[in-house]
């Protein structure tokens, strides 16, 4: 049986087509479009006509891709851009128009699947924290049962609205900005507790953007992002050299994704920040996340 699974998020949307033969699933496909479809989202309220038409356009060139595949069945879910958007129903049409059923998942589910995902690529254990910064909210996940995530309205596409940085930064926007992303992560993860060194696991584009740098991946490969390693003084490294450019250097690092460039500094301060929040010398990156806990999600 081949399955999909498509994750509607703020900054990227992406398909994920997998083959499950009785307990065994495995990838076949993957598909990524960074869009940014809630860049106008602060401004406006609204999904802007740009990017509502340019994902509208991807949905529809993933069912071709699914038609293509022989996909038996799919499961298309929005996260917080969805979530917030005035005019979501107007896009939720025109999503089913073009042949991509989609639903608007909860902050709980998205933190469920993303942990889900997770766990069957890289063995967690109690007091491990599941990490996944988006464009438009970022989960913090201790487990799959309700209670046991919590989803701060603070991704990186959030950030760059709401602290626009210079091209390069200054060495103030890089403090205003960690001192964001600390005061963000501390107040919004109180139900942790403190005082608890615990393993921090990151998933999604920003984690495995930094690792795809540390490794200067010129071809991405998903089996050796999946469970690698990060010392915490190279992800530090990492933030303040990134801090230090312009979107142009970057894009020319190899391991950049063309889109991600302008959103990694936010990311990286959020990262730096939830390494010190919980207290953890090393980060731990899977390339495994949501959309593989989608597809474990459908029946």
């Amino acid at each position: 049986m081949r399955l999909a699974s498509i994750d509607i998020g703020t900054n990227t949307i992406r398909m994920l087509v997998s083959e499950r033969k009785g307990k065994t699933t495995r990838p076949l496909a993957r598909f990524t479009r960074i869009i940014g479809l809630g860049r106008r989202l602060r401004d406006t309220g609204n999904i802007g006509e740009p990017e509502f038409n340019e994902a509208i356009e991807t949905l529809r060139r993933f069912r071709q891709e699914m038609d293509l595949l022989g996909v038996d069945s799919y499961r298309s879910c929005g996260t917080a851009c969805l979530r917030e958007a005035v005019n979501r129903g107007q896009f939720l049409s025109a999503a089913t128009e073009a042949g991509v059923i989609t639903e608007t998942i909860s902050p709980a589910e998205e933190g469920r699947f993303v942990w889900e995902g997770i766990r069957r690529t890289i063995s967690v254990r109690t007091g491990d924290i599941v990490a996944d910064i988006g464009g438009g909210s970022t989960e913090f996940t201790a487990g799959p049962e309700p209670g046991e995530s919590v989803s701060l309205p603070v991704g990186v596409v959030v950030m760059s609205t709401l602290l626009p940085l210079s091209d390069p930064p200054q060495a103030w926007e890089w403090e205003t900005l960690s001192l964001y992303a600390k005061t963000r992560i501390e107040d919004g993860t109180k139900i942790f507790g403190h005082g608890k060194k615990r393993r921090l696991i990151g998933t999604a584009g920003t984690f495995t953007t930094l690792l795809a740098l540390e490794k200067r991946m010129t071809r991405y490969e998903p089996d050796k992002i999946n469970g690698a390693v990060l010392p915490k003084e190279t992800v530090i490294r990492w933030a303040k050299r990134l801090a230090g450019m312009t979107d142009a250097e970057r894009l020319l690092l190899p391991g950049m994704e063309k889109g991600r460039e302008r959103y990694m500094v936010p990311g990286m301060a959020m990262i730096v920040a939830a390494l010190n929040r919980f207290g953890a010398g090393s980060l731990i990156i899977s390339d495994a996340g949501i959309l593989e806990g989608i597809i474990a999600s459908i029946g």
